[in-house]
């Protein structure tokens, strides 16, 4: 397996590590996008949400809150972006699950905004329909 993230929980790689446990490990981002930025990985190698145990899943969103709290005391941000993306479409770079932890400041000069365009409700209706019935 050719896993950045693996080969960084297995020793192989360097990385800044500031957290491990059971299940999780996070470490900082080598391309932050703002001081502190840092990244939760699951240790069990799944590519992406779709993929991943919900333990997995929940050990990352403890992980992630563990850290926030951690972010805020010493950093002292302003706010805190959390991003997980899956797919070459949503930007997934290393396909291998994991969370980022983005401390944001006040007019930091960092986008992450997207224009609110009102949606077409017959298609939004339809699509939550299809998605609530497969939930079922």
């Amino acid at each position: 397996m050719d896993c950045i993230f693996c080969k960084i929980r297995d020793g192989d790689a360097p990385s800044m590590k500031i957290y491990e446990d059971a299940r999780t490990m996070v470490i900082m981002d080598i391309n932050p996008l703002t001081s502190g930025h840092c990244l939760v990985l699951t240790k069990s190698h799944t590519a992406t949400i779709w993929d991943a145990e919900p333990e997995d899943l929940a050990a990352a969103m403890a992980t992630a809150r563990k850290v926030a709290l951690a972010l805020r005391q010493a950093l002292k941000p302003d706010g805190l972006n959390v991003l997980q993306a899956n797919g070459a479409a949503a930007f997934q770079s290393v396909n291998h699950f994991h969370l980022h932890l983005i401390p944001r400041w006040n007019n930091d000069g960092k986008g992450f905004d997207w224009k609110i365009v009102p949606g077409n409700r017959d298609q939004i209706m339809k699509h939550g329909e299809r998605i609530r019935m497969l939930l079922k």
